[in-house]
């Protein structure tokens, strides 16, 4: 089963909050997966961008488009690549 595309896209910007979505409003939609179940619990509250990369991996594969976009926004967001956090990190380390 190939991915819903609308999760894809949003999933890179809302992760938590498109799992949510999709586990209750669209479960026929949701990924299917090989993650037991506490996994997602887990992985869903704590590192939901983890997540939406296994489901990536395991349903369309490592080498498309779609994975290596979700890896590098997941690169971004987790080692503050947007000019919002080096602000703040200035901000605080002055202080």
């Amino acid at each position: 089963m190939i991915m819903d595309i609308y999760f894809l896209i949003l999933s890179l910007f809302f992760p938590r909050i498109v799992l949510l979505v999709y586990l209750f409003l669209f479960p026929e939609l949701y990924p299917a997966n090989t993650v037991p179940q506490w996994g997602d619990i887990l992985l869903g509250i704590f590192i939901a961008r983890a997540l939406v990369l296994i489901y990536i991996y395991q349903n369309i594969g490592a080498d498309n488009v779609w994975f290596i976009a979700h890896i590098v926004v997941m690169i971004l967001a987790y080692f503050g690549g947007g000019k919002e956090t080096v602000r703040r990190r200035r901000y605080h380390t002055q202080r």
